[in-house]
């Protein structure tokens, strides 16, 4: 048999065979993922805990933050976590705890992030001449191991015994103790009576700085007067005690 007879019958037989190939390709493409039977494709919890708690240390073994929800579900297809009524406490040396509560809550694969969600209260005890101050959001995004909440939320804060700023979004930076109200930021503050800085109306004087298009606010930045923002990009940053 001749070369180019050769070539004649080998030709479609290698068509053939590619074009097998290529169907046999797409066939696989296309075919849904066989689940697998340990139900681990399936984002249902492969297990569930009641009144949930779990702590964190620092290197010096003091307790750095507390997690408890009355219930934890863990989802095996993401490696994630779902609570119900969860409590995030932080804890530092020498100073009261503050403690983060909502509706739900969800953790991470990998524990980095913290989401509170629904409702959510943020109370930070009273110390020394510090009243209670308050939070309240619907949602709080908390990095523990840097230290971090944030929001793009609106937030109403209120510290005792008569200060109440509203803003939509806040950064709380515990390295750096600050906290920084992002946009829309309206406050109300009125100085105990009796204080030595009040004018003959009992008000406090209003003293407030901007530079940049970002407000500082000193301890005494204003009385029954809201702060109004020049426009809604104007930041206040507020150091955190």
């Amino acid at each position: 048999m001749s070369t180019h007879a050769k070539s004649v019958i080998l030709f479609p037989i290698v068509l053939l065979s590619l074009l097998a190939t290529v169907t046999f390709w797409i066939n696989m493409t296309v075919q849904p993922v066989t689940p697998k039977i340990d139900g681990s494709s399936r984002h249902d919890p492969d297990y569930i805990v009641s009144n949930f708690v779990t702590t964190q240390t620092d290197a010096n073994g003091d307790l750095r933050y507390k997690l408890a929800a009355t219930e934890m579900k863990h989802f095996p297809d993401n490696d994630t976590t779902n609570l119900l009524n969860p409590r995030y406490t932080q804890f530092a040396v020498n100073k009261p705890y503050t403690q983060v509560e909502g509706l739900r809550g969800y953790v991470s694969s990998n524990g980095e992030v913290v989401e509170i969600v629904d409702k959510v209260l943020v109370t930070r005890q009273a110390f020394a001449d510090k009243g209670e101050m308050t939070l309240e959001t619907d949602y709080l995004n908390i990095r523990p191991n840097e230290e971090l909440v944030q929001t793009t939320s609106p937030v109403v804060i209120r510290q005792a015994p008569k200060t109440v700023i509203y803003a939509t979004g806040m950064i709380y930076e515990k390295k750096k103790q600050t906290v920084t109200l992002l946009n829309k930021v309206r406050a109300h503050y009125e100085r105990p009576i009796g204080s030595a800085s009040q004018n003959k109306n009992g008000n406090a004087k209003i003293n407030t700085s901007k530079a940049q298009n970002t407000a500082s606010l000193s301890s005494n930045p204003m009385i029954n007067n809201p702060l109004k923002p020049e426009n809604s990009n104007t930041r206040i940053r507020r150091r955190y005690e």
